[in-house]
């Protein structure tokens, strides 16, 4: 055998008892004492994501448009907060990366079996928002932000960046009659890009033009609700 495969051999054993190993009374996370103010914000987020999924099943994709912006801001605030009171940790990333699940692929999950031409389209494409979306978030909570000129980026596009797709589609399909069918193609075609090797660079105008977009998509949303569109 040699000694490059005995190495990887080690490394996959250390791995492995790294994750199974047992861990001392003393040494298991006291949850509660690890939660900080910007972790109870995305507890926040985490509760208006829940009424929004609510509002979907309830076949009300609009006023679950607004929920969910809703949940975008609370999860943007989490982070502005976390910044300015030097709270950030890792633990508080890992807690950010699940509410992303319920703030952002979730509700782009549902958002699109709103105007699903089919179920066969809606397991599909639904499967691969939760899956890529999810694998994106574990990557990032592996390697974090990646360096470039002294620029952050994140490694792939985000789970904004999909749930944004879905939006757009949305707003097509019900203004301008959009195909369901094609729709789904390129909500599909988008999910891969999550674990790609785009960077997506995190800047000031990125948020702003993220949350001008936001503001349309529920202005829109809030028009088609009471019947002005």
């Amino acid at each position: 055998m040699s000694q490059e495969v005995r190495e990887a051999l080690r490394e996959v054993r250390a791995r492995v008892e790294s994750t199974d190993r047992m861990l001392d009374p003393g040494d298991r996370t006291n949850v509660a004492a690890q939660l900080t103010g910007a972790d109870y914000i995305s507890l926040g987020a985490l509760f208006v994501a829940w009424g929004c999924a609510l509002l979907f099943l309830r076949g009300e994709p609009n006023l679950a448009l607004l929920a969910m912006f809703g949940a975008f801001l609370l999860d943007k605030a989490d982070g502005w907060y976390a910044r300015r009171t030097g709270d950030s940790s890792p633990f508080g990333r890992r807690v950010d990366s699940f509410i992303d699940v319920f703030a952002y692929l979730v509700p782009a999950a549902l958002l699109y079996r709103a105007f699903s031409p089919h179920v066969a389209a809606t397991w599909i494409v639904g499967f691969l928002i939760l899956a890529f979306g999810g694998l994106r978030l574990i990557r990032h909570n592996e390697e974090g932000f990646g360096e470039d000129d002294g620029r952050s980026y994140y490694h792939g596009t985000t789970v904004v960046h999909t749930n944004l797709v879905v939006v757009a589609n949305y707003l097509l399909a019900v203004l301008f009659g959009w195909s369901g069918w094609l729709a789904g193609v390129l909500v599909a075609a988008a999910c891969p890009l999550m674990i790609s090797n785009y960077k997506a660079y995190k800047t000031d105008a990125s948020h702003v033009l993220a949350g001008v977009g936001a503001l349309v998509a529920g202005g829109i949303a809030l028009c088609l609700k009471l019947g002005y569109l």
